[in-house]
């Protein structure tokens, strides 16, 4: 049956078949009986059929119509509530929660689709992603790496995010040409902090990594209020990827709170 299945390259499909690596996963993700549960992209079930009979019902999120009627016909069709959707789009609020997230993401929508994720953060527990190891790579960075972006601040601000371990391109059908990796993101307590007001967040970390290598003052100075990157301890010389995930929040909470100007 898996052979008669073509991986579409527009949903860029590569279907994992390394049984080692499959209960690597399996293991990572650690299932419960009754837990509420979302995969997406379940393809040809190869991670699916390890899940679905212990959480019993799991959520399945396919855009393949062609997949989807496999899942309808196929033998895990009683585990499963059958979701022909779009993961970028979808609605994980309106599955019963606490959530839990897990899939071999598109690697040509994964970036979108993590931003996408992060507007339920409140509802998931946590999400087990396989994605390409250099996007991973760049959501762990930490501040003066190389690898240290947008994508690094903006999901570090919600999420404790944990490298687990790497897949060869060998592991898929067909293989991808890339290094892939498992991750672990874990959406942070309601007690840590957090940027007081998302949109301006999102807008100063985009404007100041927009020129990464420029310093501050010129990418964020014509902006701001005078003084406020030094009220948030940055100094005007720095550059965006020099600073870190917190120092962010706390200068965009000072913006809330600068006093007007005349």
């Amino acid at each position: 049956m898996n052979r008669q299945h073509v991986a579409r390259k527009r949903f860029g499909q590569h279907f994992l078949t390394d049984e080692s690596v499959l209960d690597a996963i399996t293991h990572a993700i650690r299932p419960l009986s009754g837990e509420h549960m979302v995969e997406i992209g379940p393809g040809l079930t190869a991670l699916t059929r390890r899940l679905a009979p212990v959480v019993n019902p799991m959520h399945v999120i396919e855009i393949d119509r062609d997949l989807v009627g496999r899942l309808h016909a196929g033998p895990l069709a009683k585990h499963l509530i059958i979701h022909e959707a779009d993961a970028l789009t979808f609605d994980y609020a309106s599955l019963p929660g606490p959530l839990r997230v897990v899939g071999n993401l598109p690697y040509n929508i994964s970036s979108p689709l993590l931003f996408h994720l992060a507007e339920f953060a409140g509802h998931i527990t946590e999400q087990v992603f396989m994605l390409q190891k250099e996007v991973i790579d760049r959501m762990a960075a930490t501040p003066g790496s190389k690898d240290y972006g947008r994508l690094s601040v903006m999901l570090q601000a919600r999420y404790d995010i944990e490298h687990l371990f790497d897949v060869p391109p060998e592991a898929f059908d067909p293989p991808p040409r890339v290094m892939s990796a498992i991750v672990r993101m874990v959406p942070l307590a309601q007690q840590r902090v957090r940027a007081s007001h998302q949109g301006m967040f999102s807008a100063l970390v985009t404007q100041a990594f927009s020129q990464r290598r420029k310093m501050l003052r010129g990418t964020l100075g014509p902006l701001l209020p005078a003084g406020a990157l030094e009220a948030a301890g940055i100094a005007p010389t720095a550059r965006a990827e020099e600073v870190a995930v917190e120092t962010w929040i706390n200068l965009t909470h000072s913006l809330t709170h600068f006093p007007a100007q005349s």
